[in-house]
């Protein structure tokens, strides 16, 4: 019988070019997939190069192709808004690259104060950024499974602990933090890790349009930041790349705040 994969990892076994790769003590197939949501642009293009550097693969579904395509990366366009669409795509990428690793990353936010949140807006922020970690990794369970073997990471957000015009978003990264905790009691037992990484203000293209650099408000963030400055999407595919790790095994159902020190002292979650 076939010993699962996370016994496997640390048997000794020759090397044939281009058959695997060793790294830390482990043992990999190279170019073995990786499924990334929402991994064309900001964080998830960070976390999509920190894979490909990782010697994975790739495979990214996103509304629109990366503007910047990675050696032996995949891309399938998919629009999480659409249950349908969405259930096609990660069936395709389920059998034609069996992903063994999940970043749940994708994610749209509708700023707004309380009365100025529409329940359509509260469904459309739900949908995507609560549905399409679901459907994910339900689609990719029967891979880990049979392997022995999975790493899930979902990308929740500093703003689950509570941030002001974030009713819906708020909402939605507390239920992916949730759903963290939740599948790794359930996938614990198989092999399975489920963690989440919570980024703090984070200077992707889309902040840097909504804050310059030189205004006061963008000042103001930084200066609320223990660190002093705003993290980069690197920072938060650095932590991600260690969830994601072989040897992160004995690591589930925890939450890494990538926020430069902002969390410190706020309740944990």
């Amino acid at each position: 019988m076939r010993a699962p994969h996370h016994l496997r990892l640390g048997v000794p076994m020759p090397m044939g070019a281009g058959s695997a790769a060793q790294a830390g003590g482990t043992i990999r197939m190279q170019h073995e997939a990786i499924l990334i949501t929402g991994g064309a642009g900001g964080i998830g293009r960070a976390i999509a190069r920190r894979a490909a550097e990782a010697g994975w693969r790739p495979v990214i579904l996103d509304l629109h192709a990366p503007a910047d395509p990675l050696p032996n990366e995949v891309f399938i366009r998919c629009d999480f808004a659409d249950t349908a669409q969405a259930r096609a795509a990660l069936a395709e990428a389920a059998t034609r690259h069996a992903p063994r690793r999940l970043v749940n990353n994708v994610g749209i936010v509708r700023p707004a104060l309380l009365e100025d949140t529409s329940v359509e807006d509260l469904a459309a922020v739900l949908d995507v950024n609560l549905r399409s970690a679901i459907l994910a990794a339900q689609a990719l369970l029967p891979v880990m499974r049979d392997a022995g073997f999975g790493r899930i990471v979902n990308i929740a957000s500093r703003a689950a602990l509570g941030k002001e015009l974030r009713t819906a978003y708020a909402a939605s990264k507390a239920g992916l933090i949730g759903l963290t905790r939740t599948w790794a009691l359930e996938l614990a037992g198989q092999g399975i890790t489920v963690n989440a990484i919570g980024p703090g203000p984070i200077a992707t293209d889309l902040f840097r349009r909504a804050n310059p650099d030189n205004s006061p408000k963008t000042r103001a963030i930084i200066e609320g930041v223990p660190v002093k400055r705003l993290g980069t999407p690197e920072d938060v595919a650095h932590g991600c790349a260690f969830f994601l790790d072989d040897r992160a095994g004995f690591v589930t159902g925890q939450v890494v705040y990538v926020c430069g020190g902002m969390t410190v002292g706020m309740a944990p979650m």
